[in-house]
Parts: structure tokens; C-alpha cells; sequence
């Protein structure tokens, strides 16, 4: 019988074949076994989320192919799976099919997609990125079978990339000594070989309450199949300021640690939260550490932690104690002062009401005069006058002898338990929402002593007056119709304090939208063309501007700017020739176009930086310092029309140690972008000021009005290019305030997952 006929291969799919090493004619025995994975499929699993990491030897891992696609269930995905020597098959009937589909994989990859993949795992056999995922994470479709102790990949047939699955079926082919894979482990629960699983929640739980953002938790097994605890998250550092941390665990001793330390924290945050915030920082390596006040807590330390705080507890109940005795004391003259106020007033309200009621008739004028005697009273007045006097500042001047009974003594015990620092803590509320109310009840009483006591210098006052009336009854008759005071006048409030304005502090979070309109609708009002110009060109030049504006400009300076600004317009294709007029002068395109800032179309046409610096292919040094001298001139007289709508918070980020006054200097109002922009530049240091600028204060923004003209008035307000603005800080009284350091972890390139990463420190200057 005739030998059947090689089937011919279309030369892409042989050159790909030819690259992996395989020959579908004479397929290698390993790739034809298999053995059954009894796999258990998980009763919960999150699909997206890896818990696992795994460097799995190749040899180890066996493949399935399923006519499905990724995003599908599991449960999907693994019933229809098949072994991949199935698909190799091409001469078994029912398997044609199966084959087709394989060759048609085949075709589809790139050569170049599968390098990507093979790149990507040299550099994780090297080090595992900062933030444990990788870019091709998701390809990777590794199952565990525990009932086997078999690792299998999952390979939807359905899906467009299957370089991941190539690179796999390639390592197979090579038997490359020692090959392996660093890769997630899909649906499978944390090993609980350090943590239970309640402990990976409780940890997730206390991270978020001291960072308030929840971390990452993995279980990654190296080379060697040791294990370690990686969490991955971000913390505030300083204000809006977030840094990415990575907590690595190598031990059990280490994971214990550092979940009793979490946990000891938490409880004292939660249980007692008036008196224990923890604060976060970044330390030299990325990690995370926490702070109580300005003191570093380690767990190594934290049984001695917690006695010193026992024992600030016991001394400040004890100091609490006192002063409730004390302010009991006070509480007890008060009160014994406000009885006799209350007497005296009413002495002389009966004297008033009589006086009052007798002058209504002939003989009861006669009648009050002979009974209150005007030597008596006026000797009277004088004491009860003095008396107020010295009633008012009594509780300054007392002093007592307190001798409390409740007083603890410190250092009793050795040590003390977190439950014991709570009950402590919780004894000592009671006794700070005693002094408190006793406090309030002692202002209270003042305040009613103060005001009787002006009443009873009214009433006083009022009867004074009478007697200086009864020097003859004929004087005294002449008074009383005079009907001078009709009633008693009331006690002045006391003056417990001034309440100031509350003014909304600025928040560039929720705020700087709103800035940005009020500040970009000043622009447009009070700022004229040339102006406008000016300030774009300072958005790119600052430079080379702020060298002209403080006389420091070299010839060199002025050479390579204009030799780099005209290379820069011959790339753009907007060259103009020695004899070519500029018919388009400051527009480069028709105003028909549409486009969009944000959300909102406008047609408004952006700014020329060739055409407003006078750009051409003639354009000489002295005629180019000109126009950067005119610019500068602009720009100075903008800031002095442009003043700032609000009170706000500008941040500027430097690698000097001291902000130039001589210079234009641009702030931000975002500080995160202002650390994100620096971060990148050489140097461990970062200096961070901060600027409480004034509402009135001179500012330049650089709003839309900067970035494009607006003939056609469609353009939407806002700052929606930059955040950025120019402050004249030499008319600005800068004091520092205070300073505050804080670490930061920066990436070398954001883009780059396997970047190296540096840890800086960052001084802020308030």
C-alpha cells in the first residue's frame, strides 16, 4: 500500500515550528504524556486575583488546551479541556479538528511576542518587580491539583495572544537544565503555612486603617521553593502625598512579629482612638514603619512601649485627680458666692421695687424717704461696691490644700498587657470627661457670678444715685417724678472669647477646578495679547527666561537655546526660508477644526512658540535676546495686574537647598505631581516648599487662555493643561514655619515593571 502523502505546512507555520523546536512529524514523548490531574475545582475563587507566585520547573507542568476563551468559569474552561497531544495529533480523525486549531495558534503569534515572553522571565529569574506583577501576568493560566501535586496550564483556544503558551511548549522542547517559570497560581487559597486565612484578612483590615488603602498580600515561593510574604500597597506620606511601600516577610518569626505588632496597634487605635494614632513612614529599603507621636514602634520594643504608656496614664489620672479636687474646691466658692449675690440682689431689688412703688404717692415718697437712712447707705454702697470688686477675682486667688485619696503609683509590675494599658486608658476617659465637665461647670457658674454681679452694680449704682437725690426732701420729690430708671438694667454677658471667621481651607483635591475658572476668567479679563504670549513661553522656557530676568545670561545660553528652537520648527516642517513671508502669521490652523478639552469641544486655535519668538532661519542672537528681554518685561507686567482670587497652598519641589527670590519661580497647587515630576531627576534629596499665598497676592496661572488663543470665545474655562503658576515671591514675607522630613519610594520608569526603585528623602519646608 502506498505511503500516505506528507502534508505540506504553510512556510510562516514552518518557520515558527522550525523556532520552537518542534516536529510535528516526529512529536517528543514528553509532550505526548500525560497524566490525570484529578483537579478539585474551588468552591470560592476570585478568577483576577492571585494570591500565589510560584518558580515552577518546566518539566513539571503539563498543558491543556480548551475551546474557550479566558474570561470564561473554570468550570467551563476545564470540562472541555484537552491534553495538548491531542492537538499535535493530526492523524487520528477526531483530532483533525483539535489540529487545525493548534496550527491556526501558530499562525497567529509573533515571533517577536514570544521574545517578549522569554525577555520578561529572564528579568524575573534575575528579581521579582516591586510590585510583584509583571505585564503578561494574565497569560500565565497555571493551575494547582492537590490531589496529584501536579501543576497544569490551562490554554484557551478562543483567545488572541498565545505567546505565553508558546514560550512554555518551546522551554519543553530545549530541556533546558533547571528551567522554570515564575508565574501565578490561579484559585488557590494562601498556604496558612504562617497565616491563617483570618490573619490574611486581619492584616488587609489594620493595613487599611493606618494607610487607608488596602494592601496586596502574596505568597511568593523562590527558586529553592522557600517561602515569603510580600505586601504590596500605598500610604500617605505627607498631606495628599501617597508612596508606594513593599513589606517583605522571611520567616515565620518575622510574620508572627509583624502581625502581633499590627495587631497590638489596631486594638490600642480602635479601643482607646483619643489617645493612640499610629502614623506611617517609609523607611530606606521601601518597607513600611509606624509611629506613635515621633517615636518608631518595633515589636521588639513594644512590650516597653506599653508600660511607658501605662505608666504616662497612671500620671496623668493622678495629675486629673488633683485638679478635680482642686476644681471641686473652686466649684464649692463659686457656688458659695452665688448665694450671696443672690441675696444681696434681692436686698436691693426689694429696695428698688419699694423706692418705686412709694414715689407714686405724696406720703410714700415721705415714707421711703425717712426710712433708708443716706449716711448708712452711702457707707453701705461704698462696701458692697468693693465687695463685687474682690468677689469677681476670688477664685484667682484662692489656694488649697488638697490631698487626694485616689492617687496610683507607677512601675508596680514589671510589665503590662495591651488589655490592661486599655482598661487603664478607659479609667483615665472617665476621669479627663470628669475635670472636663466640672470645667464647664465652673465657666458656667463664673459667667452667672459675673453677670449678677454687674446687676448688683446696677442696682447698686441706681440706689446711689437715689440717695445723692435726698439731700431735701424737696430734692428727693423732684427725682422721684422724674421717673429717670424704670426698671432694673440687666447684667453684661461676659466676652468668654472671640470667634473668628472660619475660612475654608484650600484643598487642591476638590478645589483647584473651581480655582482654575476664577483664575483663567481674571486671565482673559485683565491680561492682553502679547501678555498671554509671554506666559505660554515661560511654560517651556522658564530657564533661559529667569537667566535673562536676573542678568546671568551668557552669550553660550542664548546660542544653544536658538540653535535647539530652530531644529526644533525644521522637524515640525514649519521652517520659514530667508525670503518667505509668514502670510499665517500666529495661526497654524484653520478654525474649523474641532477639539476637545476635557469633555467640551471648542475651536480655538493654540499658541505659536516659533511664531512669537520671532522664529526663522535669519534670526540672529541680538534680535532673539530682545524678544526674551520684551517677554520678561511681559510677564512682570502681568504679575502685577493678576492677583490671586483665594487663599491657597502652592508647592514647589527643588534640588537646591533655598528657593531663588531674583527668579520667576513656578509653583503647583498638586503637590503629588510636583514630587512626581522631581522624583525622576538625579539626587537622594528632594526640598519641598510650601506657600500659604494670600488672597490679593500677585499670581500667574497657566490656564487654557495661556495654551490657546480665543477669537472664536469657545474656549472652556479652567487649568486643564497644567496646574502649574508663577509667583514673584520677592514681594512675599516668607517665614519657615516648620520643616518635616519623610521618605518616598520612586520608580527609575514609571512604564518599566522590573525599574529599579530608589528611596528619597523628601524635606518639606511650611
Amino acid at each position: 500500500m502506498p505511503r500516505k502523502k506528507k502534508t505540506s505546512l504553510e512556510p510562516e507555520i514552518e518557520e515558527k515550528l522550525k523556532y520552537i523546536g518542534l516536529s510535528l512529524d516526529k512529536v517528543p514523548k514528553e509532550l505526548l504524556e500525560f497524566e490525570p490531574l484529578n483537579y478539585k475545582i474551588p468552591k470560592q475563587y476570585e478568577e483576577k486575583k492571585y494570591k500565589q507566585y510560584r518558580y515552577i520547573p518546566v518539566e513539571k507542568i503539563q498543558i491543556l488546551l480548551s475551546p474557550t476563551n479566558r474570561l470564561e468559569d473554570i468550570e467551563e474552561k476545564y470540562s472541555k479541556a484537552r491534553p495538548l497531544s491531542d492537538y499535535l495529533d493530526s492523524k487520528n480523525e477526531e483530532n483533525i479538528l483539535r489540529h487545525t486549531v493548534f496550527l491556526n495558534m501558530l499562525k497567529q503569534v509573533t515571533v517577536n511576542e514570544i521574545l517578549e515572553i522569554e525577555k520578561e522571565q529572564a528579568e524575573l529569574a534575575k528579581n521579582i518587580p516591586f510590585g510583584i506583577k509583571y505585564p503578561s501576568n494574565y497569560l500565565w493560566q497555571i493551575y494547582y491539583s492537590e490531589e496529584t501535586d501536579k501543576y497544569f496550564m490551562l490554554v484557551p483556544t478562543q483567545d488572541r495572544n498565545y505567546s505565553a503558551f508558546f514560550y512554555l511548549l518551546k522551554q519543553k522542547i530545549e530541556k533546558k537544565k533547571n528551567a522554570s517559570i515564575f508565574v501565578p497560581i490561579n484559585d488557590v487559597e494562601y498556604s496558612k503555612k504562617y497565616f491563617s486565612k483570618t490573619a490574611f484578612e486581619d492584616i488587609e483590615n489594620y493595613l487599611w486603617l493606618f494607610t487607608k488603602e488596602w494592601p496586596s498580600i502574596y505568597e511568593i515561593y523562590d527558586i529553592e521553593d522557600n517561602l515569603q510574604i510580600h505586601i504590596i500597597g500605598e500610604t500617605n506620606v505627607y498631606e495628599t502625598i501617597k508612596s508606594k511601600y513593599h513589606i517583605t516577610l522571611n520567616s515565620q518569626i518575622e510574620a508572627n512579629h509583624f502581625y502581633k505588632l499590627l495587631k497590638a496597634m489596631f486594638i490600642l487605635q480602635t479601643e482607646i482612638p483619643d489617645y493612640f494614632e499610629f502614623t506611617t513612614n517609609i523607611d530606606k529599603n521601601g518597607s513600611l514603619e509606624f509611629y506613635f507621636k515621633n517615636q518608631q514602634i518595633k515589636y521588639s520594643e513594644m512590650a516597653k512601649f506599653i508600660k511607658t504608656q501605662y505608666n504616662i496614664g497612671i500620671n496623668t489620672r493622678n495629675e486629673y485627680t488633683q485638679k478635680i479636687e482642686q476644681n471641686k474646691k473652686r466649684l464649692e466658692e463659686l457656688k458659695r458666692i452665688a448665694s450671696m449675690q443672690d441675696i444681696e440682689y434681692l436686698e436691693k431689688e426689694r429696695q428698688i421695687a419699694t423706692f418705686l412703688e412709694c414715689k407714686k404717692t405724696f406720703f410714700g415718697k415721705f415714707k421711703y424717704y425717712f426710712k433708708y437712712s443716706k449716711k448708712v447707705k452711702r457707707n453701705n454702697n461704698k462696701k458692697n461696691i468693693r465687695n463685687l470688686k474682690n468677689r469677681e477675682d476670688i477664685e484667682e486667688e484662692i489656694e488649697y490644700d488638697i490631698k487626694p485619696q485616689e492617687i496610683i503609683s507607677e512601675n508596680v509590675k514589671k510589665n503590662y498587657t495591651i488589655e490592661e494599658l486599655i482598661e487603664n486608658y478607659k479609667e483615665l476617659s472617665k476621669k479627663e470627661t470628669k475635670l472636663k465637665n466640672t470645667i464647664m461647670d465652673i465657666n458656667a457658674i463664673k459667667l452667672k457670678n459675673k453677670n449678677m454681679a454687674k446687676k448688683i452694680e446696677n442696682a447698686t449704682l441706681f440706689i446711689q444715685e437715689i440717695d445723692n437725690h435726698k439731700r431735701s426732701i424737696f430734692e428727693f420729690w423732684k427725682y422721684s417724678n422724674k421717673d429717670e430708671i424704670s426698671v432694673l438694667p440687666e447684667g453684661e454677658e461676659e466676652e468668654i472669647g472671640i470667634t473668628k471667621k472660619i475660612e475654608k481651607a484650600f484643598d487642591y483635591i476638590q478645589d483647584t477646578e473651581q480655582f482654575g475658572k476664577e483664575l483663567d476668567k481674571l486671565q482673559r479679563k485683565d491680561l492682553n495679547k502679547e501678555e498671554e504670549d509671554s506666559i505660554y513661553i515661560a511654560t517651556d522656557m522658564i530657564d533661559i527666561l529667569n537667566k535673562v530676568k536676573t542678568g546671568e545670561v551668557e552669550p553660550k545660553d542664548i546660542e544653544n537655546t536658538l540653535k535647539q528652537l530652530k531644529k526644533e520648527q525644521k522637524e515640525s516642517g514649519d521652517f520659514i526660508e530667508k525670503d518667505d513671508l509668514d502670510i499665517f502669521g500666529g495661526i497654524i490652523e484653520d478654525s474649523t477644526k474641532i477639539k476637545k478639552i476635557g469633555n467640551i469641544s471648542h475651536r480655538e486655535i493654540p499658541r505659536d512658540k516659533f511664531y512669537i519668538l520671532e522664529i526663522t532661519k535669519m534670526t540672529r542672537q541680538i534680535g532673539f535676546k530682545l524678544t526674551l528681554e520684551q517677554i520678561v518685561k511681559n510677564i512682570k507686567n502681568a504679575l502685577e495686574k493678576i492677583k490671586v482670587p483665594r487663599d491657597i497652598i502652592l508647592y514647589k519641589a527643588i534640588a537646591d537647598n533655598k528657593i531663588d527670590e531674583k527668579e520667576f519661580n513656578i509653583f503647583n497647587i498638586n503637590p503629588e505631581k510636583e514630587i512626581k515630576e522631581i522624583s525622576q531627576k538625579e539626587g537622594d534629596t528632594i526640598n519641598l516648599y510650601k506657600i500659604d499665598l494670600k488672597q490679593g497676592q500677585n499670581i500667574l496661572g497657566f490656564t487654557n487662555i495661556i495654551y490657546y488663543d480665543n477669537q472664536n470665545k469657545t474656549l472652556p474655562l479652567g487649568m486643564d493643561f497644567s496646574t502649574n503658576v508663577i509667583c514673584d515671591i520677592s514681594k512675599i514675607d516668607l517665614n519657615i514655619k516648620k520643616s518635616r522630613t519623610f521618605n518616598i519610594v520612586c520608580l527609575e520608569d514609571e512604564n518599566d515593571d522590573f525599574s529599579k526603585i530608589t528611596v528619597k528623602k523628601v524635606i518639606v519646608y511650611e
